[in-house]
């Protein structure tokens, strides 16, 4: 079997580090620091901060602090909040881990106030249509920046999971945050992109993405970040399990997407998904 080529890329980071992709898959792990995530959180600094290096020791290669959760339905989250939640976190674990940390955030404010504190990157679930500024404070601090494509916000997402051609469209949103960030002054080199699945997307949306995610890397020409990690698209897969046991259906999804391409897989369960990748990578490679 043949398998989809991963083109290389060298991300530069805030406080100049560097990133490398494509030679293998990363693996970015997730670490919700909010009392109201849907597939786990970890409220208390000193609990995420061990939580964090844990990942780290299990083969995390990136570790992504989120103090908002943007699941379906969830209300926002005042970036004063944000901020009281994240950066004990950020300051500590930057002092503590060896890897690059990133910070999943809509907002401007929280964005400046993480790579302040040791934050490497920032992740955008809105792709800079929530809070435009949030691409000039990356440009700013030569920070790297993810952006992922949803519609709308957490309240109303759902109502806009509409497609015509999910890969056409999913492609041209991309690149219209892509575009909205070289504007702000972020250079295309600083950006990963993310489909965003399980946002503004039905199941049959979310799949249909993995499925034909090397015709989405080949159309964007920027390396993928893919989530899919313990998402409501899987519910059905998983016999209706709740979403901290969807760990099983996860690692399928994981390994779709290493088989595809993509570039970082952000997960929940890293010691579990570390596995997968490698073995998925394994298989690509002997293909």
């Amino acid at each position: 079997m043949t398998f989809p080529p991963r083109r290389l890329y060298t991300i530069p980071l805030a406080g100049g580090g560097r990133l490398s992709l494509g030679e293998r898959p990363l693996v970015m792990g997730i670490l919700n620091v909010t009392p109201d995530s849907f597939a786990g959180g970890v409220p208390d600094a000193g609990a995420a901060v061990a939580a964090a290096a844990a990942m780290e020791a299990a083969g995390a290669d990136l570790i992504d602090v989120g103090g908002e959760s943007t699941r379906p339905g969830a209300d926002a989250v005042a970036a004063e909040e944000q901020i009281a939640r994240v950066l004990p976190v950020v300051r500590a674990a930057a002092g503590r881990l060896r890897i690059p940390i990133s910070v999943d955030t809509r907002d401007a404010a929280v964005a400046q106030a993480a790579l302040d504190a040791g934050a490497a990157l920032i992740n955008d679930v809105s792709g800079l249509r929530h809070d435009p500024a949030l691409g000039r404070v990356v440009a700013g601090r030569g920070a790297a920046l993810v952006l992922m494509l949803s519609r709308g916000n957490p309240k109303t997402m759902g109502e806009r999971a509409d497609y015509g051609d999910v890969i056409a469209e999913t492609s041209r949103e991309l690149r219209e945050s892509l575009a909205a960030a070289e504007r702000a002054g972020v250079p295309a080199a600083s950006v990963i992109l993310d489909p965003g699945i399980g946002f503004a997307k039905r199941p049959e949306h979310s799949y249909g993405v993995l499925a034909r995610l090397p015709e989405l890397a080949a159309a964007l020409a920027r390396p993928l970040l893919v989530g899919p990690s313990r998402k409501s698209f899987l519910r059905a897969a998983s016999g209706g399990r709740p979403a901290l046991e969807r760990d099983w259906a996860t690692a399928a999804a994981v390994t779709a997407a290493v088989l595809a391409g993509a570039h970082i897989m952000r997960v929940h369960a890293v010691d579990e998904m570390v596995q997968v990748v490698r073995a998925a990578e394994e298989i690509r490679n002997n293909g």
